[in-house]
């Protein structure tokens, strides 16, 4: 299947200059939906996952479902305020703006290896910040995972403690 038959290019959004690849029509068709979960789960069956950490907010939809084809536990990271227990913090740099992410202080357990989900990677800023809220906790970084990762703004070069899987390259 042809994951890219499924994502429509929005030029200027969420400002001018940028182009946003929009993947809810991946999403909303059920057999690509199920062809990319799946094959990301095939990318990491020999691998000793402990939790998938999905991020705000595409990254929930993969994630969750990665995580249920893994059998394996689900945590998000989330935007401030979200989230109603203790939690620990990270501000970064977006491409267009700073942002800040959040998670429950007692998600990851010292030790756990995790595998982080996003649709997918831009820049890296978001999911380097997801990385250090993980580390942060005591987890131990296995891999990334996407769907789709923007080659040419460098952002898996920003990502250590793993490796960097993606289906698509644009």
């Amino acid at each position: 299947m042809n994951l890219r038959d499924f994502i429509r290019d929005i030029p200027d959004f969420p400002q001018k200059g940028i182009m946003f690849r929009d993947l809810t029509p991946l999403m909303g068709n059920a057999d690509a939906l199920e062809f990319a979960v799946n094959e990301l789960a095939k990318q990491f069956r020999t691998d000793r996952i402990d939790k998938i950490v999905g991020v705000e907010a595409r990254g929930f939809i993969i994630g969750a479902a990665l995580a249920y084809a893994m059998h394996v536990g689900f945590v998000p990271a989330r935007k401030p305020g979200k989230l109603p227990y203790k939690s620990v913090r990270k501000e970064y740099e977006l491409e267009y703006g700073v942002s800040i992410l959040e998670m429950h202080e007692d998600a990851i357990k010292p030790g756990e290896r995790v595998l982080i989900v996003d649709d997918l990677l831009a820049t890296g800023g978001t999911v380097s910040a997801t990385a250090d809220l993980v580390q942060s906790l005591g987890g131990d970084i296995v891999a990334y995972a996407f769907l789709v990762t923007l080659k040419d703004l460098g952002g898996a070069s920003k990502l250590s403690g793993g490796r960097v899987v993606s289906l698509l390259d644009l």
